[in-house]
């Protein structure tokens, strides 16, 4: 069975420290990728543009700097859980957003009823979906389309 969480928050975009504005972001969980969550940013003027990182790194995230690589998660304050920044880097450009971490642990915890952290493999069914990709890749049908 497949479940999915989603909802809908109001970040602040941080184009510079002069200028900044709040924007909607969909928060989206898939228990068919129980590892992973997806921000769907609707930024002025663009089409929306989606990010998917590691649920853990968004949990570690709001009570230390956390994050490797193109996503990066850290509280706001060491004193208190009031807000969390989210810098996203793709080469050499930047975008960092400040969202408050309130909704953030609403929808973790939402995710985590789906599918407890650390038994997200009792969740999706890996081995039958890995045994089917590869009897796709196998019958020549690469793209997991079915034949027929």
């Amino acid at each position: 069975m497949r479940d999915t969480v989603q909802a809908e928050v109001v970040m602040t975009f941080l184009v510079s420290e002069e200028l900044s504005f709040r924007i909607p972001v969909e928060l989206g969980y898939d228990s068919s990728d129980p590892y992973a969550v997806k921000f769907t940013f609707h930024l002025p003027g663009d089409a929306p543009v989606t990010w998917a990182f590691a649920r853990e790194l968004l949990l570690d995230g709001l009570s230390q700097p956390s994050g490797e690589g193109d996503v990066h998660i850290a509280p706001a304050s060491s004193q208190h859980l009031s807000d969390v920044f989210i810098r996203l880097q793709v080469g050499g450009e930047g975008a960092l957003f400040r969202a408050g971490a309130a909704p953030l642990v609403a929808f973790l915890d939402r995710t985590d009823r789906v599918a407890p952290l650390g038994e997200e493999r009792t969740v999706a069914d890996f081995d039958y979906e890995l045994a089917a990709a590869l009897d796709s890749i196998l019958a020549g049908n690469p793209e997991g389309q079915n034949a027929g």
